[in-house]
């Protein structure tokens, strides 16, 4: 599926809230359902910079698509990334690169973030897209 079939089936799933709580549980919830990393991953150099709370990001390749996996200490931050990794994973860096992340503004996420929320989310996309950004320039290699 494209990113941008993703980003709007996230849209529509967030359209049946209305109250930013109801919305609020449902991150909580996405993060539960966020597959367990091995604590082996749980290292320094995954830890995504600039983030308060702490987010590991993992990104491997497989056939020119990335495929993410992450956790985190704190729940609403590890329900962000969930989101963030569906539209990601399995894609190839060159779409990642090329993406603009709509979903984000369109269920009201950044709005409704704390500042440090907010400079985190832009910090995990960050991460993701300079992982993209290696994988591309492998490629070319």
């Amino acid at each position: 599926m494209k990113i941008n079939e993703i980003q709007n089936q996230i849209i529509e799933e967030f359209s049946i809230f209305t109250d930013w709580m109801d919305k609020y549980q449902y991150i909580i919830d996405l993060g539960k359902n966020l597959p367990i990393i091995d604590e082996a991953d749980k290292k320094d150099e995954n830890l995504i910079k600039g983030c308060q709370s702490r987010v590991w990001l993992i990104c491997s390749e497989k056939d020119g698509k990335l495929f993410f996996k992450a956790d985190s200490d704190a729940i609403i931050t590890k329900g962000i990334i969930s989101l963030l990794i569906r539209v990601y994973n399995e894609q190839t860096p060159k779409d990642i690169l090329d993406s603009n992340l709509h979903f984000i503004d369109a269920i009201g996420l950044k709005a409704n973030l704390s500042p440090t929320r907010a400079n985190g989310l832009v910090s995990m996309i960050k991460q993701i897209k300079i992982y993209a950004l290696a994988f591309a320039e492998k490629d070319v290699k």
